[in-house]
C-alpha cells in the first residue's frame, strides 16, 4: 500500500496505531497538504481484514473490494460535480448506509470530503449519525475551511489537525514529482501554490506559469497604456477567474505591505516586483485600500459561484488598477 506523504509520518502512526478508534474524525488542514489521501489510508487500514502492520494489506477481499471501487461497507460524500454544495439527500443516503448491518462482518467506513461543501440542512440531517452511529461505523471527515462547519458537528468529531509540509519536505517531494522542472521553477510553482507542493503539481497540470505570464505582461502594456482592460478581458479569458482575483488579493497587500514597510523583499515573486514597487510609490493608500476591498468583494462572489459576466468583471478589475498610480 502507499506510504502517505513524509509530512505525515508521525500523525499517521498515532492514527493507524490505535487500538479504539473514534466513531467520527476531522481531518483538517491547508488544502493541498494531502488530507484527503490520508482520509482514504485510514479507510483502507479501517476496512482491511489482515492488516499489514500500521497498513492495510492490500491482497483481502476487503482490499481488492475497495481498489475496485465496489466495497459494501464504505461509503464516500461528496459533491455531484466540483465546487458544487453537498445535498440534503446525499447525506439521507449516507443515513440510510450507516443504519446497515456491515456486509463482510467488520468496519463500516464513510468518506466526507469536503466536509464544508454540506449546506446547513445536509449538516442537520447528518448530526443523528454522528451522535449515535449505527454499529462499527467510523466516520472521515476531510475539510480545508473547518470554520465554516457547524459547530455541533465539529464538537461531535474528534479534531486532527493535518500537518504541513516543511519547506523543505516540499521542496525534496516536489523535485521527486516534477523531475522535469528546475530548482527555480518549482520553488516558483511553490511559492503560487502558497506552499502547498500538492496544489503546486496541480498548478503546473494547469499551465499556471504560462497563465501568470500573461497576467503579469498584460499587467504592464496596461499600465503603459499599449493594451485597454477590454482587449486585456478578452485575452485572458483561459485563465480560471479565482487565480486572477488571488493574484490581484495578493499584489493589493503586497502594495500595501511596501508603502509600510519600505521592504523590496516584501514584493513577493520577481515578475510583479517592479510594478508593485511603481504603484506603491505613485498611490495613495487610501486608494489601494478601496481597490483592495472592491478585489476582495468580487473573490468572494467568484468563490461562492456568483452568475457573473465575466469580461465585464475583468473590464472593472483593471479599470480600478489602471486608476491606481497618479491618485497620491
Amino acid at each position: 500500500m502507499a506510504e502517505g506523504f513524509p509530512w505525515q509520518q508521525g500523525l499517521w502512526q498515532q492514527l493507524a496505531g490505535r487500538t479504539q478508534h473514534a466513531h467520527a474524525y476531522l481531518l483538517h488542514g491547508p488544502q493541498g497538504t494531502g488530507k484527503r489521501a490520508l482520509a482514504e489510508r485510514l479507510m483502507a487500514r479501517l476496512l482491511c481484514q489482515r492488516p499489514d502492520g500500521l497498513e492495510a494489506c492490500g491482497q483481502c477481499k476487503s482490499c481488492l473490494l475497495l481498489k475496485a471501487g465496489s466495497h459494501p461497507d464504505n461509503f464516500v460524500l461528496e459533491p455531484e460535480e466540483a465546487d458544487k454544495p453537498i445535498k440534503v439527500d446525499q447525506v439521507r443516503d449516507l443515513v440510510a448506509f450507516v443504519v446497515q448491518t456491515a456486509q463482510l462482518g467488520g468496519r463500516k467506513v464513510v468518506l466526507i470530503e469536503p466536509a464544508e461543501a454540506m449546506n446547513i440542512n445536509a449538516s442537520n440531517a447528518l448530526l443523528k449519525s454522528l451522535e449515535e452511529p449505527s454499529g462499527n461505523t467510523v466516520l472521515l471527515l476531510v475539510s480545508h475551511q473547518p470554520s465554516r462547519l457547524l459547530p455541533t458537528i465539529k464538537s461531535r468529531c474528534q479534531q486532527v489537525a493535518c500537518p504541513q509540509p516543511t519547506l523543505a519536505q516540499s521542496q525534496a517531494w516536489l523535485a521527486a514529482a516534477l523531475p522535469e522542472c528546475d530548482g527555480a521553477e518549482r520553488d516558483e510553482l511553490l511559492a503560487l501554490a502558497m506552499g502547498s507542493p500538492l496544489m503546486a503539481v496541480n498548478l503546473h497540470t494547469q499551465g499556471v506559469r504560462e497563465q501568470r505570464a500573461l497576467i503579469t505582461e498584460g499587467v504592464k502594456k496596461l499600465l503603459k497604456q499599449q493594451q485597454s482592460p477590454s482587449q486585456l478581458a478578452e485575452a485572458w479569458n483561459t485563465v480560471p477567474l479565482l487565480l486572477l482575483f488571488d493574484w490581484f488579493c495578493d499584489w493589493s497587500h503586497l502594495i500595501l505591505r511596501y508603502q509600510l514597510t519600505q521592504d523590496e523583499e516584501g514584493l513577493g515573486l520577481g515578475d510583479m516586483r517592479k510594478v508593485l514597487q511603481y504603484l506603491a510609490q505613485k498611490s495613495r493608500q487610501s486608494k489601494v485600500l478601496e481597490v483592495q476591498a472592491w478585489v476582495l468583494e468580487q473573490r468572494q462572489k467568484v468563490l461562492g459561484k456568483a452568475n457573473l459576466n465575466r469580461v465585464l468583471l475583468l473590464e472593472a478589475l483593471l479599470a480600478h488598477w489602471v486608476q491606481l498610480p497618479g491618485t497620491r
